[in-house]
């Protein structure tokens, strides 16, 4: 058997299978209880600033650079 019959039988059987149960574990993290919450909050990120701009500085808006200086 050369190389490209023994892929293509790995990709037709294993790689095929893996893939599937792969797409099927993506589906189930997707629709897991208690994970509304994420997906509107991420769904929502456009409309955060709708009636002003956010400030400048930084993502969470105190001026701080880094997470770090943002805690102290």
């Amino acid at each position: 058997m050369d190389t490209y019959s023994a892929l293509r039988a790995f990709a037709d059987s294993w790689a095929l299978l893996a893939l599937t149960m792969f797409f099927i574990g993506v589906v189930v993290w997707v629709f897991r209880p208690g994970s509304t919450p994420q997906h509107r909050d991420s769904a929502n990120i456009p409309f955060r600033h709708e009636d002003k701009p956010a400030r400048t500085g930084g993502p969470d808006a105190s001026g701080a650079t880094s997470s770090k200086e943002a805690r102290t």
